[in-house]
């Protein structure tokens, strides 16, 4: 039997070397955003929704990035007040 989450959301926890062109997520503190999201979702009880790190999404340039499935919504998350505007736009509509 698998989980029925409403929505899944991976957050990129990437590590490059200090001084890449394309940075990385996680200097750019997706660890914070990753553990706000897990913490605020646990708090407003939304028990159908799963927050997970990710490796490299591919858009470390445009980081913290993230991605919510099944709609394949793309966000930059630079800040716990964009996630949890993030949280209420998207994750408490479910």
């Amino acid at each position: 039997m698998y989980p029925n989450f409403k929505n899944h959301v991976f957050i990129c926890q990437n590590k490059r070397a200090d001084g890449h062109p394309l940075g990385c997520c996680l200097s750019k503190g997706s660890d914070t955003i990753l553990n706000y999201m897990k913490t605020r979702v646990k708090e407003l009880g939304l028990e159908n929704i799963r927050i997970n790190k990710a490796g490299c999404l591919g858009v470390c340039e445009h980081g913290p990035a993230a991605v919510i499935y099944p709609q394949g919504n793309w966000h930059t998350i630079a800040s716990v007040e964009e996630a949890e505007l993030v949280i209420q736009n998207h994750l408490c509509q479910v």
